[in-house]
């Protein structure tokens, strides 16, 4: 087995990899984010013309936008416009929804409950006992802090 050189490492993963056009990626991230965010609003605008409350209307939007990720993640369109927008798709919440889907999708043929059920958790178990877990003790922190 060769040894390689560090000069001779970093030469092959400069030819493997050429630099990505920074400023174009910055832009494309800015304007399908924006337009995220723009969807979002007009769903907000929409629920509050149908007589929501402005709180009720963000939970909605929020379900709305989780459910239109999963929707365009099942049926393979997010990995599509995520190959153009990049960083602009992760906006938390619909970033989310597809990194909970696409695990599920993959075992779809185990079938509902040993692929889709068991795998649909793979991403958001962890992050909802981390969140859990954080909370409790920021919570008991501040408890303690406010009896001294």
């Amino acid at each position: 087995m060769k040894t390689v050189s560090k000069q001779e490492y970093s030469q092959r993963v400069k030819e493997a990899s050429p630099p990505s056009p920074v400023g174009k990626d910055c832009l494309l991230a800015f304007l399908f984010g924006g337009f995220i965010c723009t969807v979002g609003q007009a769903l907000c605008n929409l629920y509050q013309g149908m007589g929501l409350e402005l709180k009720d209307a963000r939970s909605l939007v929020a379900i709305s936008l989780i459910f239109i990720s999963a929707a365009f993640t099942a049926i393979g369109w997010y990995d599509q416009i995520a190959k153009h927008a990049g960083a602009g798709v992760l906006v938390p919440i619909t970033g989310f929804a597809n990194s909970m889907v696409s695990p599920a999708m993959e075992f779809k043929t185990e079938g509902f409950i040993t692929g889709l059920g068991a795998k649909l958790f793979t991403v958001a178990g962890p992050v909802l006992v981390f969140g859990i877990t954080a909370s409790v003790v920021f919570g008991l922190v501040l408890w303690i802090i406010q009896l001294i």
